[in-house]
């Protein structure tokens, strides 16, 4: 009964209780994508331990730049060494692998914990950036490259 005048109270005043949706195991989950890498990224309540396809964020991603575009989704919502992320990648390079991951891993936060969403976004975390390599065209070596012009 009291659960109805509550969800009844938040139509009216047109809140929604957000609450985390998380599996059996306490997980929050999402997809992240950058150019033509997907990360699947799951985060649970824990000591700040990151592992990405099974391995330690440190010996998968071994650049300190790349180690640093995955944290700065804990550092803009002050949540350093509060969740366990274990991620797995596939396609593309190094650099759109760490993308994927911190793109995926702002869009489990926010799962978890609604309050993170505006920091997050206005950081630009929760945007898929979408540029992707243009294709090659025909009758061109590259995309736009064209051979060298003689004119005799």
């Amino acid at each position: 009964m009291m659960a109805e005048v509550d969800d009844a109270e938040n139509m009216v005043t047109g809140e929604e209780v957000d609450k985390p949706k998380l599996d059996s195991m306490g997980r929050a989950y999402s997809t992240g994508k950058r150019k033509d890498a997907v990360a699947r990224v799951w985060i649970k309540k824990g000591s700040g331990q990151i592992t990405v396809n099974k391995k330690p964020v440190e010996k998968y991603f071994a650049r300190p730049t790349l180690q640093m575009i995955i944290q700065q989704a804990f550092s803009t919502t002050s949540a350093e060494n509060q969740f366990d992320v274990m991620a797995t990648v596939k396609g593309g390079g190094l650099s759109g692998q760490a993308g994927a991951v911190r793109h995926g891993l702002s869009k489990a936060l926010t799962i978890f914990d609604g309050e993170f969403r505006g920091a997050l976004k206005a950081a630009g975390f929760l945007t898929r950036d979408s540029r992707v390599v243009e294709r090659k065209k025909y009758g061109k070596p590259k995309a736009r490259r064209s051979f060298q012009f003689s004119k005799r």
